[in-house]
Order: structure tokens, then C-alpha cells, then sequence
């Protein structure tokens, strides 16, 4: 069941503007993609990138904040909250990272605890990352496994 939607993550992906990952999630609630999102500059405004610049220095942010774009999963859920909402809340967030030819690789541990404190702020229950296969994760503990990772 978790495939369908985690193949339209992957679909969502391929659109992604980032220039480091690229990555894709929907929010499903009742068998129905309520909400879309890739990383993207803000508001897909190619002014809005800082990472090609260098008048910055990336290399002193924490790893969730290297790149100028907003993530998949923020977009994901702001699409969600603006569409449908209430709805959000008891929804499910599919994850999916592609390479440049849209091929599937792995999204990796969680350690965004950006991503995993608006999930939870807005309502989404269960997080699923596509590793070697669906991993699906009560959003409270993704949360708790975000806070322990260090890189």
C-alpha cells in the first residue's frame, strides 16, 4: 500500500530545483494525496539562491540548513495546510530522494529537526523514508531519532 505513494514522491522529486538533492513528499490522509512539495528556492525564485554564491560559507551550518532551498517536506505540508488544513491532522508524509536521472537513492537516516517538528506541529502522524525499502515512522519518534543524529 505504502508504494503508491511513495512512487509519487518520487515522481514529485524528479521536479525538485535543488542544486545538492533532490527530493520529494506527499502528504496522504485517507487514500488521498492532500498535499505535494519539492526543494526549491523560496517561491522557486532563482534570486532566492544562496548556494551558488560565494559571499557565504556554508560550511559553518548545521546540515539541515546548507542549502538555500526550502525542503520537500515543508512545501509538502504548507501545500497540505493551504489545500486542505484540518486534514493534515492524522496524515501520513511519504519521503523520497531521486538522482539527477529520477532513479530512487536512498533517503538516509533521519536528522532534519526542522522537518520532523513541523510534521509534527501540523498534524501528520507517520513519517515513511524509502531507504533499501519503506520505512515507516510514528512522527514522535522520526522527531526523537532526528534530535539523536550527528554527523
Amino acid at each position: 500500500m505504502h508504494e503508491q505513494y511513495f512512487e509519487q514522491a518520487r515522481e514529485v522529486a524528479t521536479h525538485a530545483m535543488c542544486h545538492r538533492a533532490r527530493c520529494g513528499a506527499v502528504i496522504v490522509k485517507d487514500g488521498e494525496v492532500i498535499g505535494r512539495g519539492y526543494n526549491a528556492p523560496p517561491l522557486e525564485d532563482e534570486a532566492q539562491r544562496m548556494c551558488d554564491r560565494d559571499d557565504f560559507d556554508l560550511t559553518k551550518k548545521v546540515k539541515s540548513d546548507k542549502t538555500c532551498c526550502v525542503h520537500a517536506e515543508w512545501n509538502a505540508i504548507l501545500d497540505g495546510l493551504a489545500r486542505n488544513g484540518d486534514k493534515v491532522q492524522g496524515s501520513t508524509l511519504y519521503f523520497m530522494r531521486v538522482d539527477d536521472e529520477g532513479n530512487v537513492t536512498a533517503a538516509g537516516e533521519p536528522y532534519c529537526t526542522v522537518c520532523s517538528r513541523l510534521a509534527l506541529q501540523s498534524g501528520v502522524t507517520l513519517f515513511g523514508l524509502w531507504n533499501e525499502g519503506p520505512e515507516m515512522w510514528d512522527a514522535k519518534e522520526y522527531n526523537l531519532k532526528s534530535y539523536a543524529f550527528f554527523a
